[in-house]
């Protein structure tokens, strides 16, 4: 069975700011997320997972975390999330 890494990118309900990161485990790093345990997003919560993607190869998920946070990659992200604002707009 192949592994698989994702890459994640989680809004926050205080600020409305977005959190790209990357894991083997989504679940997991999510709970920690919520939980506060990570440092960078402790004072952003509540937090809701808005995107992920999966990969099989690390190196691809590190460079697809690096893209998303470029200009480019987060205009790919809006674009790509551009009907999940209307259609749950009350959650942000």
């Amino acid at each position: 069975m192949n592994k698989f890494y994702y890459v994640y990118v989680l809004r926050s309900l205080k600020d409305g700011l977005n959190y790209t990161g990357y894991t083997e485990n989504l679940k997991l790093r999510f709970e920690q997320h919520c939980n506060g345990y990570v440092a960078s997003t402790k004072n952003r919560r509540p937090l809701i997972l808005i995107y992920f993607e999966g990969s099989l190869n690390q190196q691809d998920a590190t460079h697809r975390e690096k893209y998303l946070k470029t200009h480019y990659g987060k205009m790919f992200l809006k674009n790509r999330l551009k009907g999940w604002n209307n259609e749950n707009s009350n959650l942000i």
